[in-house]
């Protein structure tokens, strides 16, 4: 999924070739799905149409264009295979195993294309916004730092990050995985499953450990590495080194229903005390309730209950060691139609 560090490059890209210009032409392809909050899809090119790009920004993982004039701005959030294509320019893509062709147009899975004229004059560059699972979402919005979705996120990073000290304040209070915390859109904009790997890994965090058990230095090295996610711009490989320089393993689990990745020789979960004995969790899978998150619209999955027998059942299984008697399986009542 695009996370923060490519809706930060598509908004710079945007800025470059549409600020100070006008959208001449917008062309739109059907997708009740993705266009939301529009009666259609062509409502939404003919608010933006004829109108002047003053500016691109972005906040977490969206992004959105501010209009010269009276009306609605494009508000833009990529999902999980959203991206920005400009004709004649090879795509910046997230992930891909066959790179398309900058010379076919439009662009499979198009959503929308903006013509916007250039800075010479007599010149047109299309831009257009593919999502090829369509998970993403466009809508307009007049205001669209202070409505939402953007108004119930978190902090962003780069924009508004804490404080040390607020920072320490809105982790330690909390008891869920780490992990989780930094998924939690409302918490922090813009981390999402690769980052917040990453920012565990450099900050030799393990992705499981309580937010509330947190040291000190801990949540000093979360601070500093939440709060430059631009340079975090891989995730965790197949191999990554221990402080001594030896190989190290990259071991796989679960937190939070999302796969975690971490480095078991440097992101080390402090001991448990139970009852006077010490334990060390070490396991590939993890022992804490997943926790469902942003990224993730399925339902956390769930512990496995067990099953418990009803004190009759237990009754009749004693009574029946005793006896020696098999239990009389049970019926079933037939229904007369």
């Amino acid at each position: 999924m695009p996370e923060l560090p490519e809706v930060e490059r598509a908004t710079t890209l945007l800025r470059s070739i549409a600020k100070g210009n006008r959208i001449i032409w917008v062309g739109t392809s059907e997708d009740n799905l993705v266009f939301q909050g529009l009666l259609s899809h062509e409502d939404f090119g003919r608010e933006i149409t004829g109108r002047v790009v003053k500016d691109t920004f972005r906040y977490g993982k969206y992004f959105y264009i501010e209009l010269e004039g009276a009306g609605k701005m494009p508000l833009l959030h990529f999902g999980m295979t959203g991206m920005l294509h400009v004709r004649g320019q090879p795509t910046l893509q997230y992930r891909s195993k066959i790179r398309e062709s900058p010379d076919i147009w439009p662009p499979k899975f198009m959503k929308f294309i903006l013509h916007i004229e250039g800075k010479t004059p007599g010149t047109i560059t299309e831009v257009a916004f593919s999502d090829a699972r369509r998970l993403g979402r466009i809508r307009l919005a007049i205001h669209p730092r202070e409505e939402p979705p953007i108004s119930e996120l978190g902090f962003d990073p780069i924009l508004s990050m804490p404080p040390l000290w607020e920072f320490q304040a809105l982790v330690l209070k909390r008891s869920c995985p780490i992990k989780a915390l930094l998924l939690d859109q409302s918490f922090s904009a813009g981390v999402g499953n690769y980052l917040a790997d990453e920012i565990l890994y450099q900050a030799k965090v393990h992705p499981e450990q309580r937010c509330n058990t947190l040291q000190q230095p801990q949540v000093e090295a979360l601070h500093r590495e939440v709060a430059d996610p631009l340079d975090l711009q891989t995730s965790l490989g197949e191999r990554r080194f221990e402080p001594s320089g030896e190989p190290a393993t990259v071991k796989w689990i679960t937190v939070g229903g999302r796969t975690s990745a971490f480095v078991a020789e440097v992101q080390c979960l402090p001991h448990k005390h139970r009852a006077g004995k010490t334990e060390t969790t070490t396991e590939d899978e993890s022992d804490l309730t997943p926790l469902s998150s942003d990224n993730d619209n399925s339902p956390a999955a769930s512990p496995r209950k067990r099953k418990v027998k009803s004190e009759s059942t237990r009754r009749k299984s004693i009574a029946s060691a005793h006896t020696g008697e098999p239990l009389r399986e049970k019926r079933p009542r037939l229904k007369r139609h």
